[in-house]
């Protein structure tokens, strides 16, 4: 999935030239809503690209990049599409915004009559762009919440897990237990104590991008790091987990270590390893997704919002990306901005151009050869 197959009207940077914009203009494309306005010189008015009103003759049209500008140009804001107040999108936005921070505030999860009431919009659609625009349902925004409610509990809790659990706003810790493991990676007793009890093998090697920290628990690798100093990582790794058995790689670990190595200095050789993969259901769905993008191919933001079925989750998506701690096996490097530049990287982006160079690089080769 190559970012060039993004659609038009995602890419910032469109609508920079008068027949891109009209061409969002005859589409009604709510996509360059507030990018710019546009004005018809036979009736006075200006209006949003998505305007419903009958389409001008393109002669008669003129461009403005803001509202003000078209106010100067002598026009008046449009009835139907008020281009002089928030938008449909903003709106929307706004409704969810205050919806989740209910959510956040309640002492228990508001049910979807209450918050969608509150939003003023039906049941149905409330929940249909709540999910469209965090990645998830209310439900499982209030859970996702309350487990990183929880981890911070757990860290800083000095009484019983039980009690962290309701302070964390669980009305059940019997609920809570049963998706325990994949919220927090482990038992919510061991997570409390730093991972006490929990047996991590790591091992720190080099390669061309720098240092390398792989490390991994009984049920798959639970980290690789990238960075400047190998110390750094393996500090890193301790403030994670201050009461794990942090235990140094053997040789058949190395070798783990080995094989990572190998695949960032040559991509083609692909890297399968079991993984230990913690975190929400919607960033485990968006992980889900990057390890799907081939060596060699990148994919934007929205892509991969769309991919999993949230097309306009695309910020959940880049947070999602930004929580990832295994480079290279989760593919994160491989999303870019929906013009084709490179956004930010956990272990810095001159590291993600290299490797999505390496990766086209060593691609392109294997296609001329073939």
């Amino acid at each position: 999935m190559n970012h060039t197959s993004t659609s038009r009207a995602d890419r910032p940077g469109l609508f920079s030239n008068d027949a891109e914009r009209w061409d969002a203009v005859v589409r009604r494309d709510h996509n360059a809503d507030d990018k710019f306005f546009y004005g018809v010189a036979t009736t006075g008015i200006f209006c949003r690209p998505s305007c419903p009103s009958r389409l001008a003759h393109r002669k008669n049209v003129r461009f403005y990049a803001t509202v003000t500008e078209a106010e100067h140009a002598g026009f008046r804001p449009c009835r139907r599409c008020r281009p002089t107040e928030p938008s449909l999108a903003a709106h929307h936005a706004d409704l969810i915004s205050a919806a989740c921070h209910t959510i956040e505030n309640a002492e228990s999860v508001p049910t979807l009559d209450i918050l969608a009431r509150a939003s003023g919009l039906s049941r149905y659609h409330f929940h249909r762009l709540f999910k469209a625009l965090t990645g998830v349902t209310p439900r499982l925004y209030a859970t996702e919440y309350r487990a990183q409610r929880l981890r911070q509990q757990l860290a800083a809790h000095k009484g019983t897990v039980t009690d962290a659990i309701y302070e964390a706003g669980f009305s059940s810790s019997g609920r809570f237990y049963a998706g325990s493991t994949q919220a927090l990676g482990m038992r919510p007793s061991r997570y409390r104590v730093g991972g006490a009890g929990v047996a991590i093998r790591f091992a720190v090697g080099e390669c061309s991008l720098g240092s390398l920290l792989v490390a991994a628990t009984a049920e798959g690798v639970c980290a690789i790091s990238l960075g400047d100093d190998a110390g750094k990582l393996v500090h890193d790794l301790q403030d994670q987990f201050p009461n794990a058995d942090l235990i140094g790689g053997d040789g058949d670990f190395e070798r783990l270590v080995a094989r990572v190595v190998g695949f960032i200095e040559f991509p083609g050789l692909g890297l399968d390893l079991p993984l230990d993969i913690r975190g929400t259901a919607f960033q485990q769905r968006v992980w889900q997704a990057l390890r799907k993008i081939p060596a060699g191919d990148t994919a934007t933001y929205t892509d991969i919002a769309r991919q999993i079925g949230s097309p306009t989750a695309v910020r959940a998506v880049a947070r999602a990306c930004a929580s990832n701690t295994l480079a290279v096996a989760i593919p994160c490097h491989r999303v870019v901005r929906t013009d084709g530049s490179l956004s930010g990287y956990r272990w810095g982006v001159d590291r993600k151009r290299i490797l999505i160079e390496r990766e086209s690089s060593q691609r392109a080769n294997a296609d001329h050869d073939g």
